[in-house]
């Protein structure tokens, strides 16, 4: 009698939210539609399409497995090997969290000025977005039972073998989600390759709205975003499996034993060692260089401190939001699965395909149309922030879900509970270091924002990365700089959170 009215308002409320994603996509449609076939085909079959298909493609194709290599790699090295200093090789992994892609390139053009194309944008991407694969591998790692290992261990299966054929298997949910969201932000940003000067979607659909206002042209290149996403999700959806990943049996896994990396111990240090170098040095010392280049005058700029109030507001509250609706589809994914769940679920995700430029525009038509007070409207903004980063809730509050015995909440539903009682009293404290991820990794997105803000925001209303990318479009590094070192200082204690609570929910 309770399951079905729990599914109700569930499955209401994913709907909804879902209907909502839609939205941008329904705005590219509309453009498209009022264009007509003569104009979208002259504007999609042509050579310089092909061009940007190309770049994505090869984009994707060579950051995300190399994302992938890497943060497996260091997950495995910090929590299963007997890595000297690993506690510290693990925060350090989960630090480029905290410095925006966009500083990423304003950091490596100061230190190479010729770092450009395809090299320079697999580098600056894989450094900037390995940790949003690192954090869920590193987690599912330390929640594994190592009594499946044992028992591969002692069927004979080597050392190698027990990695390939049982522990990667395991991380199939964190390690396929992960990848979606870095193959999303790579279809997404947008000034991380301006700055590298490497042309994708994104920079050529920007480029035609702020040069020409060439909505038809811009949209039907976002058409063709939107189809490189549903690949993307397809080879998720595919690949995801339906393995049970929680475990249910009497006492608590055995805290597995670190392997010994003996004589290959100072090679292993290299990869976290030169990856932290990577990824956070060239940022501080380029950040530490401007500054003092620019003595206190850089510090005395008026707008300093209220756009960081602003930024705190604006990421604190679209981060609640947008982890808040996300609930309904995260559990749906996770304990009700099916054709019609997995539609819903690409829904959000395909917003997340789109640059924020056009989920603006979208928002913009809409309420001029509909809903003309909303118009310029902090709610405004909000809302393109729900719709933008729900993919990154979605992620990991599946993954907490995920890892949540359905058995305990079954148990809660028959000692009383209320089926919404047990799904926030019992699943979602389980689920709690998801929650916390997808909150924080939401408002690590949001103060890194750029293009929806500078549309959507009210009049008067900048952010640390409209300010910053204000001053680098002029040429003012030393004047960006504050405002870059404010941004990564803001994201500090949120990744700092996100990496103390994935520890204690192991336990460790």
């Amino acid at each position: 009698m309770t399951r079905p009215g729990r599914v109700s308002w569930v499955l209401v409320a994913a709907l909804l939210v879902s209907l909502a994603a839609l939205l941008p996509l329904g705005f590219v449609v509309w453009v498209g539609y009022q264009a007509g076939w003569d104009t979208i085909a002259a504007l999609v079959f042509r050579a310089r399409v092909g061009e940007l298909l190309l770049n994505t493609a090869l984009l994707v194709m060579v950051t995300v497995p190399l994302c992938v290599a890497l943060a497996v790699a260091l997950a495995w090295l910090t929590e299963r090997s007997d890595l000297p200093g690993a506690r510290t090789w693990s925060w350090l992994a989960a630090a480029p969290l905290a410095v925006p892609a966009f500083v990423h390139s304003y950091a490596w053009i100061t230190v190479l000025p010729g770092l450009q194309g395809l090299p320079g944008a697999v580098l600056v991407s894989v450094l900037a977005y390995f940790p949003f694969l690192y954090l869920p591998v590193a987690a599912g790692l330390r929640r594994l039972d190592p009594g499946m290992e044992d028992t591969a261990a002692a069927l004979g299966v080597g050392p190698w073998g027990v990695f390939f054929r049982v522990v990667l298997p395991q991380l199939r949910l964190a390690i396929w989600g992960g990848a979606l969201l870095v193959g999303l932000h790579l279809l997404a940003e947008y000034g991380l390759f301006v700055m590298i000067r490497f042309d994708t979607f994104t920079t050529a659909i920007v480029d035609q709205f702020q040069s020409t206002y060439n909505g038809p042209a811009a949209n039907m290149l976002a058409g063709v975003l939107v189809l490189c996403c549903f690949v993307l999700l397809g080879l998720e959806a595919g690949t995801r499996g339906k393995e049970r990943y929680a475990r249910v049996g009497t006492g608590s896994a055995r805290i597995p034993r670190p392997a010994r990396l003996g004589r290959y111990k100072s090679l292993c240090l290299l990869v976290p060692a030169l990856t932290a170098a990577l990824s956070l040095g060239v940022p501080l010392i380029t950040l530490t260089r401007w500054l003092v280049a620019g003595g206190a005058e850089v510090w005395q700029q008026v707008d300093l401190l209220p756009t960081l109030g602003e930024t705190l507001a604006l990421a604190t509250g679209g981060a609640l939001l947008t982890t808040l609706v996300a609930v309904p589809m995260a559990w749906l994914s996770i304990r009700a699965p099916g054709r019609l769940q997995r539609v819903m679920e690409g829904c959000n995700y395909l917003v997340g395909s789109l640059p924020g430029i056009v989920v603006a525009l979208a928002l913009v038509s809409v309420m001029v149309r509909v809903a003309l007070p909303l118009y310029q409207t902090v709610v405004t903004v909000l809302l393109a922030y729900m719709l933008m980063f729900l993919p990154r809730a979605l992620i990991s509050l599946r993954a907490g879900i995920a890892q949540a015995p359905v058995e305990l909440e079954q148990a809660a539903r028959s000692l009383g509970r209320t089926p919404t009682q047990a799904l926030w009293q019992v699943t979602m404290r389980l689920a709690a270091p998801g929650v916390a991820s997808g909150v924080a990794l939401v408002f690590l997105a949001i103060t890194n924002e750029l293009t929806a803000t500078l549309l959507l925001a009210p009049n008067g209303t900048q952010t640390l990365a409209t300010a910053f990318w204000a001053h680098t479009s002029e040429i003012d590094y030393a004047g960006a700089a504050p405002y870059a070192l404010l941004m990564v200082l803001l994201s500090v204690p949120l990744t700092w959170l996100l990496y103390v609570q994935s520890k204690r929910s192991a336990g460790r």
